[in-house]
């Protein structure tokens, strides 16, 4: 099992880029990704988006929203806070 690195921001836990200071935004890049949505065509002829799927081969980087500071060692802690 893969160790999880708390970040050490205030309340403990928070996630703060070590070289902004930025702790409210924060970006996911993921290589190689596939998305498949499908579609259903109206009687107008418009279409709505039934269902979507997204499906990431690659690796996935987590950065800093303000100054692009790489913050993937924070990534496993990002994803068990996220709800």
């Amino acid at each position: 099992m893969k160790k999880i690195q708390i970040p050490s921001g205030e309340p403990v836990g928070r996630i703060a880029c070590p070289q902004c200071g930025n702790d409210a935004e924060f970006v996911e890049i993921a290589d190689n990704v596939q998305v498949t949505t499908r579609y259903r065509q109206n009687t107008d002829g418009s279409f709505t988006p039934v269902d979507n799927s997204t499906e990431i081969h690659g690796e996935v980087q987590f950065v800093c929203g303000q100054c692009g500071a790489d913050l993937t060692r924070f990534r496993g802690h990002f994803l068990e806070m996220s709800f």
